[in-house]
């Protein structure tokens, strides 16, 4: 039967080599030269042989003890090692977490919300990733993220989804489109413009606006062709405001106002699963940040 080795005795007989004899790591270790001998004592009846030398006076090991040294020196820091990670995961000083959001937040979003997170949790360390709703939904049902920010289509029982912001949809045209002048658009008024699908259009399904979709015979998933095409003047499509490129001059957003579509926006975490400590930081900072609000 293998010997249990307690930790503190370990370090009683560490000290005594450390300190020069028992008083000294009596008076190290804030206990009573009696309290150390025992531990020694106990120590060498568990593993079965003496590790001191008996009767010198002195505090000079046996072979035996001479082959323990480096042992337990080796066993003891490494427990100290694994008290000082865990605890610094805990105190969130160090660890990971990997998050998956759509395209759309992780460009408009978060490069705000990380830059204040690595000031609050530098030894943290982040993997941001991104993807289509569906594809961030999967990432984090199969544990390859611990975060998921996207709009979830169709809920699912073991994904949690707490609601962070709506996304308003509106209409995406050139620049010198005729749509392009006005304030907000009603869907009846697109009727007769060539409208491009994209991954989103589904929030209009179940809508008025969703025979719009039936008349569109150009569907594009890619966000740079998308765009590409609408600079081009060869359509029009529908879009929420956070997938909407500002940075494209020829390009302008008008919001649908009949019928009035939002995004939801929400954070995924898998349903009855502890998040670690780096994700539950993350998901606390993400939630003050976007917790409510409207895009």
């Amino acid at each position: 039967m293998q010997p249990e080795l307690k930790l503190q005795q370990l370090r009683c007989m560490l000290a005594i080599l450390d300190q020069g004899g028992f008083h000294a790591a009596a008076r190290h270790l804030h206990r009573s030269q009696p309290a150390i001998s025992m531990a020694v004592r106990d120590l060498e009846e568990r593993l079965g042989q003496p590790l001191f030398e008996k009767g010198n006076g002195k505090a000079a090991l046996t072979p035996f003890g001479q082959w323990c040294l480096p042992r337990f020196h080796e066993l003891v820091a490494h427990h100290d090692r694994v008290s000082r990670d865990a605890l610094a995961m805990t105190c969130h000083q160090a660890g990971r977490v990997d998050i998956a959001t759509v395209p759309s937040v992780a460009s408009r979003l978060m490069p705000a919300i990380l830059a204040s997170f690595v000031v609050d949790y530098p030894g943290i360390e982040i993997s941001l990733q991104d993807g289509h709703s569906e594809l961030v939904a999967q990432m984090v049902l199969t544990g390859e993220v611990e975060l998921g920010i996207t709009s979830l289509w169709q809920p699912q029982e073991a994904l949690s989804s707490t609601p962070l912001l709506h996304d308003e949809i509106g209409v995406v045209c050139r620049d010198d489109h005729p749509l392009a002048g006005l304030d907000r658009l009603h869907w009846r008024e697109l009727a007769g413009y060539s409208l491009i699908r994209n991954g989103t259009s589904r929030l209009l399904v179940g809508s008025p606006a969703a025979e719009l979709l039936e008349h569109s015979s150009l569907f594009i998933s890619n966000m740079i062709s998308l765009t590409a095409m609408l600079e081009a003047g060869i359509g029009i499509t529908t879009l929420p405001r956070l997938a909407f490129q500002e940075e494209h001059e020829r390009l302008c957003f008008v919001p649908l106002a009949e019928p009035l579509l939002v995004r939801r926006i929400g954070l995924l975490c898998r349903t009855g699963v502890s998040l670690s400590p780096a994700a539950a930081a993350m998901r606390r900072h993400v939630m003050a940040h976007l917790g409510g609000s409207v895009a």
